[in-house]
């Protein structure tokens, strides 16, 4: 009678789920339960039961734990399905956990009466999950206390006395199962060749947690030899801080991710020697791959880390007069009337080449809120700005891109400088910027944003005072007229300092003081 119903209860349930029952005021939900239990029996002989399928429960009548019940107003059949569903699936992973016991314990060394000449086992040692799950093995004392300091601890009796050990509240029953299977392996390293990471972090936690030294150096040699994938890497060093073991081998283990060469003086001397390599690069797609990469890694999670080593200002600004240098002698060179010295085309390359360095250096400064300096640097160039004049513009645009790069930060808000360098820059380089604009957008175009440079140049001039503010746009409106497309269209800037000049702002004089009452209370 009891199965006619648990077959019933499921038909039923299996109906509602395909929507063949309309009227949802009976609902069957059968309990289920699992066992709990893993015992091998003493005689190794006999094989280890495979974990039983879980049995729906007949349906009780109403009046006590009754399965057949009435759903509440307030439950859906939706509602009841998602409870369904969500039974199942704890249940499987508990099933899947049972599985792999299985398997450990089925050819587990132990269950062998003719193994290292040993009889049965002299030691049930049961193990007992948090969630009640337990499995009792018959080991033996000889090999636990020969390799846990935790076993020979506890089991520190005569021989031929029978011992009964449990440990309860375990975290995974699986793991501990598998480091006592371990125990009786001779080698540690093969067994561990191919496990996940996470398998092996698993057994060293709980080596450690019974003394299993053996295991515990096993695990470590093994961490300590195979790659680690970025999230395996945090969970490394995160269990080896746990632990806190003492061993040299969890120090060695940790080489890899920490070094007591990383000091400020120590890390700087190495940014100074990437970024020369990269700005002094033969290969030119070499030269912009890791120009990329190493871009990305120094603005990578900058302002979160507190305790990160980072680039100093110092080696940035050696690298920008670097780069200075070496474009103002390529430019020298270039115009010089010596043109027998070195080949004209050779020299135009490098111009573009350092004007492109100084690009990446400054784009570095910029991202780390480092550039006030650099601005008043690049806006004192005059020499170098002559010779900028000198040089045909489809070589030495690249120059113009660095005040663009400026005008762009200053425009949004990510680089705070005086309005006198403000101006400054503008009055030396926005004429340079203006006659290499057609080239920079023509030869550029996937390289920069025409809006964006626009928009820069806009709120850079906006800036300013208006009377400088006239003077600048006065200034491109004339060159606009004339040259169209290959100047910049900054005609919102025109328009805003156009309402500013000449449409007078009334400001309302009543009622704009603060008031401030102050009224005592009685305590």
């Amino acid at each position: 009678m009891a199965a006619e119903n648990a077959l019933k209860s499921r038909e039923v349930s299996a109906m509602i789920k395909q929507g063949f029952i309309s009227d949802q005021t009976l609902s069957f939900s059968p309990s289920r339960s699992l066992s709990k239990l893993y015992s091998p029996t003493s005689s190794p002989s006999k094989p280890l039961s495979s974990p039983p399928s879980p049995q729906p429960a007949p349906p009780q009548l109403a009046g006590s734990n009754h399965s057949l019940t009435r759903p509440t107003p307030s439950q859906t059949l939706y509602e009841m399905m998602s409870d369904d569903q969500n039974r199942d699936s704890k249940l499987l992973p508990d099933r899947k956990i049972h599985e792999k016991v299985h398997r450990l314990l089925q050819n587990a060394p132990f269950r062998n009466p003719n193994w290292g000449g040993l009889v049965s086992g002299d030691v049930r040692l049961t193990v007992v999950a948090k969630d009640g799950f337990r499995v009792s093995m018959d080991v033996h004392k000889s090999v636990l206390a020969a390799k846990s300091r935790f076993f020979a601890e506890k089991l520190r009796k005569e021989r031929g006395v029978s011992h009964c050990v449990e440990i309860s509240d375990c975290d995974d029953v699986e793991v501990y199962v598998e480091a006592v299977v371990l125990m009786y392996s001779d080698d540690l390293k093969r067994r561990l060749m191919g496990e996940e990471v996470s398998r092996v972090l698993g057994l060293l936690k709980v080596s450690a947690a019974i003394m299993y030294d053996e295991g515990i150096a096993s695990c470590l040699e093994y961490l300590e030899a195979v790659p680690w994938s970025e999230e395996e890497e945090e969970k490394v060093v995160s269990q080896l801080s746990e632990l806190q073991l003492h061993e040299d081998l969890a120090s060695e283990v940790l080489l890899r991710v920490s070094s007591e060469l990383s000091t400020s003086a120590r890390a700087d001397g190495i940014f100074m020697r990437l970024l020369t390599g990269v700005l002094q690069a033969k290969d030119d797609r070499a030269r912009r791959e890791m120009k990329t990469l190493i871009s990305r890694l120094l603005r990578e999670d900058a302002g979160s880390d507190s305790n990160r080593i980072d680039v100093s200002k110092e080696t940035l600004y050696h690298l920008c007069h670097r780069c200075l240098s070496s474009l103002v002698l390529c430019l020298s060179e270039a115009t010089s009337a010596d043109d027998g010295r070195r080949d004209r085309g050779v020299l135009m390359a490098e111009i573009a080449r350092e004007a492109d360095n100084m690009q990446w250096i400054v784009g570095i400064l910029v991202d780390k809120k480092m550039a006030e300096e650099f601005v008043k640097l690049w806006a004192d160039q005059k020499e170098l700005v002559d010779l900028h004049s000198k040089i045909p513009t489809m070589y030495r645009h690249e120059i113009s891109k660095i005040t663009a790069q400026l005008c762009v930060a200053i425009g949004s808000r990510n680089l705070l400088v005086p309005k006198e360098t403000r101006f400054l820059l503008l009055s030396t380089w926005l004429e340079a910027l203006y006659e290499d604009f057609g080239w920079m957008r023509r030869a550029s175009s996937r390289s920069i944003d025409k809006k964006l440079v626009e928009e820069g140049i806009s709120q850079t001039i906006l800036t300013l005072p208006l009377q400088q503010q006239q003077t600048i746009l006065l200034n491109w409106f004339d060159r606009f007229l004339n040259k169209g497309d290959d100047c910049p269209n900054i005609q919102k800037a025109f328009e805003v300092w156009w309402r500013r000049a000449f449409i007078k702002h009334v400001s309302e004089q009543e009622n704009t003081q603060l008031q401030i009452t102050v009224c005592d209370y009685p305590s």
